[in-house]
């Protein structure tokens, strides 16, 4: 088999939270269509996900909506059990939703403890639930790849001089999570690589999404590429961690930052 035959997803099923998202959801989940697996989108916004899949059909690829709320334990399961009949198994495993208002409040003064419930019970118990729910097929089939979307504030803190002069504030919440969607990924892949199944993470960069212009700025400044992340660059990241090409990756938090976390 040629190197770029290993990159292939072809007859490889995928499932993709929030991947219809208008941030970099839908590019994993294009991505993935390209290389060839039938990818499977899902979020609480059944329409979107339904409109997004019949978008990459009129393309040519094998694409299908289906519903989850990842906050909802009953709709995890409901999701799996749907999926699993439908399709029959699932080889990749793309999380990269968000639970619903987990985050909201700004800044750590702002805050209160019942949005870091929120946080906790919804994101790294959706997270847990959603692997737990499909780990028994994967391990059961002998193969399976699980990709974590989580961030440069999962290993690195926010630099607050980018903020000055702007009514942004990151919640700390967020870091908090992708911190730990880093650890809990490297336990996956401890725990099961044996039974052939691999875990990783993807930690993207800043992603422009109408940030005030002097935040963007300085955002730029910092990075050693010279600029915010765009769409396709998190693409070549996700189709290799779920093909054959990275068959000997597990336990690793790739980072596609531009060069943020280096300095």
């Amino acid at each position: 088999m040629g190197i770029l035959d290993r990159f292939s997803l072809k007859d490889r099923i995928a499932l993709i939270t929030a991947g219809a998202g208008p941030l970099f959801g839908s590019s994993l989940t294009e991505a993935l269509a390209e290389a060839g697996a039938t990818v499977i989108t899902a979020s609480r916004n059944l329409e979107a996900n339904l409109e997004y899949a019949e978008k990459l059909r009129s393309q040519g690829f094998d694409a299908h909506g289906m519903q989850l709320d990842i906050g909802d334990p009953e709709s995890i399961d409901r999701l799996h059990d749907e999926l699993i009949e439908r399709f029959g198994r699932l080889d990749i495993l793309v999380n990269s939703a968000l639970a619903r208002d987990g985050h909201a409040g700004g800044g750590f003064e702002e805050q209160t403890p019942e949005q870091w419930e929120k946080a906790a019970s919804g994101d790294f118990a959706g997270l847990f639930h959603i692997c737990r729910a499909f780990l028994p097929d994967m391990r059961k089939q002998g193969r399976g790849s699980i990709i974590n979307i989580s961030s440069i504030y999962g290993v690195v803190s926010n630099d607050p001089s980018l903020y000055t002069g702007t009514t942004m504030k990151q919640p700390p919440t967020y870091n908090f999570v992708k911190a730990g969607m880093i650890n809990f990924t490297r336990h996956l892949a401890c725990y099961y690589g044996r039974d052939g199944v691999r875990a990783n993470c993807i930690s993207p960069g800043g992603y422009f999404n109408g940030q005030p212009e002097a935040f963007v700025e300085r955002y730029c400044e910092r990075v050693p590429v010279g600029r915010m992340l765009e769409n396709e660059d998190i693409q070549g990241a996700v189709v290799f961690l779920a093909s054959d090409a990275s068959s000997y990756v597990t336990g690793e938090n790739l980072m596609v930052d531009g060069g943020w976390t280096c300095h």
